[in-house]
């Protein structure tokens, strides 16, 4: 397999400053995804944007893992809802260009 989108979990702690367990953490609640090859974790650099927010929630906010899984799931909720507003708008919208 290819590593070429891939980045080893250790060297993305040491370089980020952070424990190896809260990258584990976010795995195991379903929030990252890990890949092992070989015995080495790799992260798929897509994930860096949203890895990356966890790490400020976590490191600078100071909130759990819980919390983290709490509102990605929120957020996620919201643009579900703001994409069905846009929909529900544009169908108002040829409604009433047809009247």
């Amino acid at each position: 397999m290819q590593t070429e989108n891939l980045i080893a979990v250790d060297i993305f702690c040491t370089n980020h400053n952070i424990e190896v367990s809260f990258i584990s953490s976010l795995h195991q609640t379903g929030l990252i995804e890990i890949t092992t090859i070989k015995k080495t974790k790799y992260i798929n650099a897509s994930q860096l944007q949203q890895l990356e927010k966890f790490i400020r929630f976590h490191y600078e906010l100071d909130i759990n893992v819980e919390g983290i899984e709490t509102i990605t799931h929120m957020l996620q909720r919201i643009n579900s809802m703001q994409d069905e507003i846009i929909g529900l708008r544009n169908k108002l919208r040829l409604y009433e260009l047809s009247e």
